[in-house]
């Protein structure tokens, strides 16, 4: 009996330290208790974005509704130069905006490459609920924009053209740690490159991705981006494609990414972080190993670039993780909705 009380205790340590399929157990977060609304998001600036969300979801509506809501406050912020009016161009002076969103019955829609349009987000809606496609790109998407009311609009701002014919000077394009977190308006030069901006504050201005989980535990997600600075004109990084940029599965939860999106693209990232919570993995942890997958892949690009992804299970539980210091995340509950948690990370 002592032999058998002995090997029971052990085993009931061991399973306090491991969770299924040897995943090491990690502290979980969680800001909202089970079946409370919940609003995460990528970088410093998604606490405005999720006040906008929290707006609809504090009235117990739906998930969806949040998400498109919450992403608009960014896309609609010149002074944020990766996401919606305001962007940066690519090389060749346009300002082309990706989005996508995805609703807890699995139904997704996204656009990509869009012009003249502010809202890409609620574009992307639309090709959801109103045609038999996924994705609409290009003259495509802003024809589709405009035939249901969107108004057609320049959203390269005088700043933007600025910064935009300072890089022609030079015309220098390669990935650089945490680029799109710099700013090109500082002091009295307000076309001056400044990468040496500190990585966690106002000038962190990258995509949005948004996970939302309504007062009836659906789950829907939401993201949106300009894209690089300077990219090659019909260049589509990871944030329109479903199962890159953004995944929700209403059974597990969901997850989004940021960075460089070439990367998160080649391991699906975001599926990839759902299908590890599903296999049991908590947030953090999933996201932990999307990062070092990337890191395995191709450990010297690795060390060059950043990239972050954020996950929300269907208990609340939240987490983070990147491969360079300088990626955080804003939560929002009924108790607090002004949180900004760093993510880990890897380098």
């Amino acid at each position: 009996m002592k032999d058998r009380r002995s090997f029971l205790k052990t085993a009931a340590l061991g399973a306090a330290v491991f969770s299924l399929d040897g995943v090491t157990a990690a502290p979980t977060r969680r800001t909202a208790k089970p079946g409370q609304p919940i609003v995460v998001s990528t970088w410093d600036f998604g606490r405005a974005a999720n006040a906008a969300a929290w707006e609809i979801l504090k009235k117990g509506g739906r998930a969806l509704d949040a998400v498109e809501a919450g992403v608009k406050v960014p896309e609609a912020d010149p002074n944020n130069h990766t996401v919606g009016f305001g962007g940066f161009p690519d090389r060749d002076g346009r300002v082309t905006l990706d989005a996508c969103i995805m609703d807890e019955n699995g139904n997704c829609g996204s656009v990509g490459a869009l012009e003249h349009i502010t809202h890409a987000i609620s574009v992307a809606r639309l090709v959801m609920e109103k045609t038999p496609h996924v994705m609409l790109v290009g003259d495509g998407a802003l024809q589709f924009a405009l035939a249901n009311g969107f108004k057609k609009e320049n959203l390269l701002t005088p700043e933007a053209e600025k910064a935009w014919k300072e890089w022609l000077k030079k015309s220098e394009y390669k990935p650089i740690i945490n680029i799109e977190n710099s700013s090109y308006g500082q002091g009295n030069n307000p076309t001056t490159f400044n990468p040496l901006k500190l990585p966690g504050n106002v000038y962190n201005h990258d995509t949005i991705g948004m996970l939302a989980l309504d007062a009836q535990g659906n789950m829907s997600g939401a993201c949106t981006t300009s894209g690089m600075a300077f990219k090659l004109h019909g260049r589509l990084g990871d944030s329109p494609i479903i199962g890159a940029g953004l995944y929700v599965d209403n059974e597990i939860g969901g997850a989004t990414s940021t960075g460089v999106g070439e990367e998160v693209i080649k391991i699906v990232g975001s599926h990839l972080v759902v299908e590890l919570m599903r296999q049991g993995y908590p947030p953090e942890k999933a996201c932990k190993e999307a990062v070092e997958r990337i890191v395995r892949r191709s450990p010297a690009k690795a060390k060059e670039i950043q990239i972050g992804f954020l996950a929300l299970n269907k208990k609340g539980q939240h987490g983070a993780y990147c491969l360079q210091q300088g990626f955080n995340y804003a939560v929002c509950t009924a108790n607090n909705c002004d949180t900004l948690i760093d993510g880990k990370h890897y380098f």
